[in-house]
C-alpha cells in the first residue's frame, strides 16, 4: 500500500480546517478594521450595523412582530450576532473555497464588502458616499489577508497519475510552512483585535460631546406644572405594576441597532410644509426658554401583545407642540388648514405619522425634554423626543426627533405605514391582570387579584374580573390620576383549590367595553381579554 496514498485523506482535511481559520481571521480582520474606519465616517456606516439596519427594514411586520414578543428588547442584540454567526459561516466557506480556488475565495470576501457599501449608503440617515468606506477597507483587508494566509499553507500538489487532474492533500514537500503559517495567523489576529478595540474606542468617544451636553441640561421648573399624583392612585399590591415607571424600567422598542447620541449643544429642530406660514428653526436653547407643561402621561406601543409588557407610565416635560405650530400659522383640517399629517423625522432616518387635527385638538402633544424630572435618556430620545397622548408610539412617539414636516396622508406614507401598518392608531382600550402571574400557585383563601387598564385620553370606567366561565365581577379602581394615563384595580379573590383561570376587561369613559375579539398587533394593535391561569394549592 503506498504510505502517501494512504495519508492523503487527513492531510486533505487538515488544509481545509486551515483554510477554514484563514477564513475566520479574514472576516474577524475585516469586521475590526471597518469598525476602526466607522470612527472616522460614523458608527452607524459599519458593515454590521448597516446590514442590520437594511435587515429591519426589509424584514416582514409579521416577523419584525414575532421578533419583538419572543426577544423583547433584546431584538436589536439577537439580529447582530445572528449576522455575525451567519458572516462566521460564510468566512469558514470562503476559506475552505480559497485552499482550492485562492483568488475566488478571496473575491468571495470582496464581494460582501459590495453588499456591506450598499447597505451603509442606502440607509435613511446616509448621507455621503463615504458610508461605504468602512465596508469596502474591511473587505479589501479582510481579502488580502485571505489570499496571503492561503498563500502559507503552500500549493497544492497533483496525483502521481499524471492523467489525473485531481488535486491531492499536501505533502510535504508542496511548500506547507508551519511555523510561518502559525505567526501570520497570530499576527493577523493580534492586530484585528487592536483595530477593533481602537474603533470601538474611538466610536464610543464621539458620543462624549452629547453625554456632556445631557449632563449639563438643567430642566426648569415648568409654567404648567403636573399635579401631585393623587393618593390612591398607587395601590400597595405585590407584583403590580409601580404607577410611575423608573426610567430603567420604561419599554424601549425602536430600528436603532446604535442609540443615536445627539449634541444638544448643536441640535436643530425644522418645522416647514403644507400650510406653514412662516418656517421656524429651534434649538434646545431656545426650548428651554419656552413655557413648559409638565404632565403624567402612559406610552403604548403598537407591538404590544394582549397583556404585553410594552406599555409605561412617566411624568414628561417639555413644550407644547400645538402652540409651535401655531406659531407657524398652522391650523388643523377642521379649521381650513391644507395638511392632515405631520410627519417627524428623527436623526436616524425613521419618519412616523401624526394626525394633525389630533396634535391640535387640545390634547397635550409635546416636544419633551425630560422624563420623571431628568433630561431624557438617549435611549428614549435625548434631547428631544415627541409624544401624542392617545396615539401608538408609531404614530407619534418619534425619538431624536430633528424635523417636522406638515403634508398630507395621500401624499406621503412614513416608515410604518410603508410596511402594512394603519395610518392612524388611536390606543385600544385595554387591561392587565399583573398578580398572580400565569402558572403561579397561590394558596386557597383571599388572593388578591390586581393589574392595569388604560384608555389614553378617554380614561378606564370600569374593570371587571372573571373567574373560570362565572359572572363577570366589578374590581376596585386606584384613584385616577388623569385621562391619559393607566389606572390600576383590584379584585379580592375566595380563592378555592384547584386550576382556575382568571379574565379580566375594561370599559372606557365611552362606554366602549374591552372586545373579546383576539386580533394581531398589525395593522393597529392588539386586541382582547387577558387571562391568566393558575392552580390554587
Amino acid at each position: 500500500m503506498d504510505h502517501d496514498a494512504s495519508h492523503q485523506p487527513a492531510r486533505g482535511f487538515k488544509r481545509l480546517s486551515l483554510g477554514a481559520l484563514s477564513g475566520l481571521l479574514a472576516g474577524y480582520a475585516a469586521i475590526a478594521v471597518a469598525e476602526l474606519v466607522s470612527a472616522a465616517v460614523r458608527p452607524e456606516s459599519g458593515p454590521v450595523i448597516a446590514v442590520g439596519g437594511a435587515a429591519i427594514d426589509r424584514t416582514p411586520p409579521a416577523v419584525k412582530d414575532w421578533a419583538i414578543r419572543h426577544f423583547g428588547t433584546n431584538d436589536k442584540l439577537v439580529l447582530q450576532l445572528g449576522i455575525l454567526a451567519v458572516l462566521t459561516v460564510l468566512a469558514l466557506v470562503l476559506g475552505m473555497l480559497a485552499t482550492r480556488w485562492r483568488l475566488a475565495g478571496s473575491l468571495g470576501v470582496l464581494a460582501f464588502g459590495v453588499v456591506g457599501a450598499l447597505a451603509a449608503t442606502g440607509r435613511p440617515d446616509s448621507t455621503s458616499v463615504t458610508d461605504a468606506l468602512p465596508s469596502v477597507i474591511g473587505c479589501l483587508v479582510g481579502a488580502g489577508l485571505l489570499y496571503w494566509l492561503v498563500g502559507r499553507l503552500g500549493r497544492r500538489a497533483s496525483a502521481p497519475d499524471s492523467d489525473s487532474a485531481e488535486p491531492v492533500a499536501d505533502t510535504p514537500e508542496s511548500g506547507w510552512d508551519r511555523r510561518g503559517f502559525i505567526l501570520a495567523a497570530t499576527a493577523a489576529a493580534a492586530a484585528s483585535t487592536g483595530a477593533g478595540l481602537a474603533g470601538r474606542a474611538l466610536n464610543s468617544s464621539q458620543g462624549q460631546g452629547a453625554v456632556a451636553s445631557r449632563n449639563k441640561v438643567v430642566l426648569p421648573a415648568p409654567a404648567s406644572a403636573a399635579a401631585p399624583v393623587p393618593r390612591g392612585a398607587a395601590l400597595r399590591i405585590k407584583d403590580i405594576s409601580p404607577f410611575m415607571t423608573p426610567n430603567g424600567d420604561f419599554y424601549r422598542v425602536d430600528t436603532a441597532l446604535v442609540v443615536p447620541k445627539v449634541d444638544a449643544t448643536t441640535w436643530k429642530l425644522r418645522i416647514h410644509g403644507k400650510g406653514v406660514d412662516r418656517e421656524l428653526t429651534v434649538s434646545f436653547a431656545d426650548l428651554l426658554k419656552m413655557p413648559l407643561i409638565e404632565r403624567n402621561i402612559t406610552l403604548t406601543c403598537v407591538s404590544n401583545e394582549v397583556g404585553g409588557p410594552y406599555v409605561g407610565n412617566a411624568r414628561w416635560i417639555g413644550v407644547r407642540l400645538a402652540d409651535l405650530l401655531k406659531q407657524c400659522g398652522v391650523k388643523p383640517p377642521s379649521k381650513g388648514g391644507p395638511a392632515d399629517q405631520l410627519v417627524a423625522r428623527s436623526v436616524d432616518g425613521m419618519t412616523i405619522g401624526s394626525p394633525v387635527e389630533d396634535v391640535m385638538d387640545g390634547r397635550d402633544a409635546m416636544l419633551a425634554l425630560g422624563m420623571n424630572g431628568r433630561p431624557l435618556p438617549f435611549e428614549h430620545g435625548f434631547p428631544v423626543r415627541m409624544l401624542v397622548p392617545g396615539l401608538y408610539g408609531y404614530v407619534s412617539a418619534c425619538k431624536w426627533i430633528q424635523d417636522i414636516e406638515l403634508t398630507t396622508f395621500d401624499s406621503y406614507d412614513s416608515y410604518w405605514v410603508k410596511r402594512d401598518w394603519a395610518r392612524k392608531a388611536p390606543i385600544k382600550t385595554e387591561s392587565r391582570i399583573d398578580t398572580p402571574k400565569p402558572f403561579g400557585r397561590p394558596k386557597s383563601g383571599t388572593v388578591m387579584v390586581a393589574g392595569v387598564a388604560w384608555a389614553q385620553h378617554r380614561g378606564i370606567d370600569k374593570v371587571e374580573v372573571r373567574v373560570d366561565d362565572g359572572a363577570w365581577e366589578e374590581a376596585r379602581l386606584a384613584t385616577e390620576d388623569t385621562r391619559d394615563t393607566w389606572r390600576q384595580w383590584s379584585y379580592p379573590w375566595d380563592a378555592t383549590k384547584g386550576g382556575h383561570t382568571l379574565t379580566v376587561r375594561a370599559t372606557d369613559r365611552t362606554g366602549e367595553t374591552q372586545t373579546e375579539k383576539r386580533t394581531n398587533t398589525i395593522p393597529d394593535g392588539a386586541s382582547g381579554w387577558h387571562s391568566v391561569v393558575v392552580t390554587v394549592d
